[in-house]
C-alpha cells in the first residue's frame, strides 16, 4: 500500500439570557479587530477581558486526566498547531528564518502549540559530549512561542535513521549497520523496505547494541534526553517531551503487516525502550509530560501492543496518513478511522492521554479537512505536517507541497502563506474547557462551530466553580465580517481574538454556537447584592446604555429612571424585596436593570 502514494502524500500509510456586564451590543460585529473591552465592561469583568485578548498558556505543567490533556488547574487543553522541524544542519528551527513574526502568524490564526523537532546528531556530535549553544537556540523558539501563548512539544525527531540512509536524526557514531553496503539509495520511504544496512541499524539500536565504549546505543539515548529534560526541566513553555519519531521495526517489517494484529513481538521491545528513555527523563525531569510513539505502521491504521511504561505523566502520540494519493482520499475514512479507534483503545489500556502529532503533508483541502474533523469528532488536539517545506529529505514530494508557510526567511503574508492550507486549518476549537468536553466541531460551509461541554473536571474528582474560564479560538480567516455567540450555562467575558467563557452558578453543562453575523446572547441569571454590584464598578445615576445599573436608594431610583424614560422602553419584572434585585435579561442588548422602589419594580433595554 505504500507504493499508492502520491507527491502529495507524505506518509506510507428560553435560552439567551445576557448577562449586563458581559454584554457587547448586538449593532456591533465581534472581530478580531473589535476591543476585548466594551465601553460598559468596567471592574473585575474589564481585568477579565483585558486578559483574554490575547493566547494564553496553559497554567504549567500541562497534565493529564486519562486520555485528556489538562492544564495545572484541571482544564482540559485542546491543541492545535504545526510541526516546526528543521531536517537539515544545523537541525535548529530558526536556522530555517523561523521566528517572532511566525510565531505571532500562528497565534493570530488561533494555533496554540507546535512540535519543535530536536535532532540528537545536533545535540551529541560526539559521544557524551553536548552541545548546548543547540540547546540555547531550541530554547529561544521554545520562547519566542510562548511569549505568544503556544506551547512546544520537543520532538526527538528521526527518518531513516541517519544521512548515511538518507535520512536525519542519530549521530554518526550511533550507526550499527553490521557494515552492510549502503545498497539502494533509493529515499524516502522506499530505503525502509529494500535497505538491508537501514534495516539492521534499526535491529540493532532496537537491541540495545553496544556502542562506544561498550555503552548500549538505547543507553546513550537515554542519556541524551536526560540531558534535554535536565535543561528544560521547570520550563513553563513546554508541552512535554515526544521520545522518538515514528519508530521502524527493521527487518521484522513484514511481520508486522498483518491485518488487525501489528506486530505484538517488537512493541514489546518499544514498551522496554519507553520504559528506560522515561526513567532517564524523570531523573532530572519529575513532572513534564513525556509521549511515547507507535511503530510507522501504526500511521495507516495497523494496531499497536506498545504499553504502559508506569509512569504518571504519561501521553501517546500518533500520526494518521492515508496509504492512498489525495484523488482517492474517498478511500481513507476507513484507515483514518482506525487509527483513531486504536488510539483510543491505547489510552483505555494505558490511561495515556491522546494527541495527533501528525498528519498532513499535503495542500489538498480534502485531506486536511477530514483529518481535522476526524480529530474533531474524537475530541482530540492535533499538530500537522508542516508549517514549511525547508528543504525536507525525507518526503514523497516535493517539500513546497507540505508547508503552510513558503519560506520562513520572508514574512508568512500574502503568497508565502498557503491560502488554501490556513482555510482548511485555521478553524475554531476549544482551546482550555472548565470542564469534560463532551461534543464540538466545525461545519465549514454553513462556518458553524458548536462545543457542549459538562462542568465536571475530567479526573472525576469535582466540578469547576462557577465563573471558571473557558477560552475558545475563533481565527479572523472564518469570520472576516465577524460572528455572533449564543450559549447557555455561560456568559461570554471577551470576544476578541479568543472566546472567552465564565461559567454561570450551579450550571452543569455548558453549549456555545459561533456563527457569521454580530453580537452575543448569553446564558446567566444572577443574584447581586449592593457590595457585589459596586465591586464590579457599577454606579448609580449612570446611563443604561454605557452601564449595567442597580442604584442604591429609591430616590436615586426615581431619579435616574426619570433620566432614562425618553431613552428606553420601561419593562416590568419581578424584582427581590431589600437589597437583593434578581438581574432578568432581555435579548442579547445592555440592560438596566434598578433596586426596588416604593413606586414598583422599573427595568429597562434601550428601545
Amino acid at each position: 500500500m505504500w507504493l499508492l502514494m502520491s507527491n502529495q502524500v507524505r506518509r506510507v500509510m428560553p435560552v439567551v439570557i445576557a448577562a449586563t456586564f458581559a454584554v457587547i451590543p448586538a449593532a456591533s460585529a465581534i472581530t478580531p479587530a473589535a476591543s476585548a473591552v466594551t465601553p460598559a465592561v468596567r471592574g473585575a469583568a474589564a481585568n477579565e477581558a483585558i486578559a483574554a485578548a490575547a493566547q494564553v498558556l496553559p497554567a504549567a505543567p500541562v497534565g493529564h486526566a486519562g486520555r485528556w490533556l489538562t492544564d495545572a488547574t484541571g482544564r482540559v487543553l485542546l491543541v492545535t498547531g504545526v510541526n516546526m522541524v528543521n531536517k537539515l544542519s544545523p537541525y535548529a528551527p530558526d536556522a530555517t528564518g523561523f521566528d517572532d513574526d511566525d510565531a505571532a502568524f500562528l497565534a493570530a490564526n488561533g494555533f496554540d502549540a507546535v512540535r519543535v523537532g530536536v535532532i540528537w546528531k545536533a545535540l551529541e556530535p560526539q559521544p557524551g559530549v553536548f552541545d548546548d549553544s543547540y540547546l540555547t537556540r531550541i530554547a529561544a523558539t521554545v520562547r519566542t512561542l510562548g511569549q505568544h501563548g503556544i506551547v512546544s512539544l520537543l520532538d526527538f525527531h528521526q527518518d531513516m535513521y541517519n544521512e548515511k540512509f538518507q535520512g536525519e536524526g542519530a549521530p554518526d557514531w550511533a550507526i550499527d549497520d553490521n557494515g552492510l553496503p549502503v545498497f539502494p539509495q533509493l529515499g524516502f520511504p522506499a530505503n525502509y523496505f529494500l535497505q538491508p544496512a537501514l534495516q539492521h541499524a534499526y535491529d540493532n539500536f532496537r537491541a540495545n547494541a553496544p556502542g562506544p565504549n561498550g555503552v548500549g546505543l538505547q543507553d546513550w539515548y537515554a542519556g541524551a534526553w536526560r540531558h534535554v529534560a535536565a535543561y528544560f526541566r521547570g520550563n513553563p513553555d513546554l508541552l512535554g517531551y515526544d521520545l522518538y519519531n515514528e519508530p521502524f521495526p527493521g527487518t521484522g517489517i513484514l511481520s508486522c503487516l498483518v491485518p488487525g494484529i501489528g506486530c505484538p513481538a517488537v512493541d514489546r521491545t518499544l514498551t522496554a525502550f519507553y520504559a528506560l528513555v522515561t526513567a532517564a527523563v524523570r531523573q532530572a525531569d519529575p513532572l513534564t509530560m513525556v509521549f511515547s510513539e507507535p511503530l510507522l505502521t501504526y500511521d495507516i491504521g495497523y494496531p499497536s501492543a506498545v504499553g504502559a511504561t508506569g509512569d504518571p505523566h504519561t501521553g501517546f502520540s500518533f500520526h494518521d496518513y492515508c496509504p492512498f494519493p489525495a484523488t482517492l482520499n474517498i478511500a481513507c475514512p476507513p484507515f483514518n478511522g482506525a487509527v483513531f479507534s486504536n488510539s483510543e483503545a491505547h489510552s483505555n489500556k494505558t490511561g495515556d492521554a491522546l494527541l495527533l502529532t501528525e498528519f498532513g503533508a499535503t495542500s489538498d483541502a480534502s485531506v486536511l479537512n477530514s483529518v481535522v474533523a476526524d480529530a474533531e469528532k474524537n475530541k482530540v488536539g492535533w499538530l500537522m505536517w508542516a508549517y514549511c517545506g525547508c528543504g525536507d529529505p525525507t518526503t514523497s514530494g516535493a517539500p513546497s507541497s507540505e508547508g503552510l508557510v513558503g519560506n520562513p526567511e520572508l514574512a508568512p503574508t500574502g503568497t508565502n502563506v498557503n491560502q488554501t492550507m490556513l482555510a482548511a486549518l485555521a478553524v475554531p476549537h476549544p482551546e482550555l474547557v472548565a470542564g469534560t468536553p463532551t461534543s464540538y466541531g466545525y461545519d465549514t460551509p454553513s462556518h458553524t462551530f458548536t462545543l457542549h461541554y459538562s462542568t465536571g473536571k475530567a479526573d472525576g474528582t469535582s466540578t469547576f466553580p462557577a465563573g471558571a474560564h473557558t477560552i475558545v479560538a475563533v481565527p479572523a480567516i472564518q469570520y472576516p465580517n465577524g460572528y455572533r455567540v449564543v450559549v447557555s450555562g455561560a456568559r461570554v467575558v471577551s470576544a476578541a481574538g479568543t472566546l472567552d467563557l465564565a461559567s454561570c452558578p450551579g450550571a452543569a453543562g455548558v453549549s456555545v454556537t459561533v456563527t457569521p453575523g454580530s453580537g452575543t446572547q448569553n446564558g446567566c441569571l444572577e443574584t447581586l447584592d449592593v457590595t457585589s454590584v459596586r465591586e464590579r464598578g457599577w454606579h448609580t445615576g449612570v446611563r443604561c446604555a454605557s452601564h449595567a445599573f442597580v442604584s442604591e436608594s429609591p430616590a436615586a431610583t426615581h431619579a435616574v429612571g426619570t433620566e432614562l424614560s425618553e431613552q428606553l422602553r420601561l419593562v416590568e419584572v419581578q424584582v427581590e424585596a431589600g437589597d437583593l434585585a434578581l438581574l432578568e435579561f432581555i435579548d442579547a442588548t445592555e440592560l438596566c436593570v434598578y433596586r426596588p422602589a416604593a413606586s414598583g419594580h422599573l427595568a429597562g433595554r434601550p428601545a
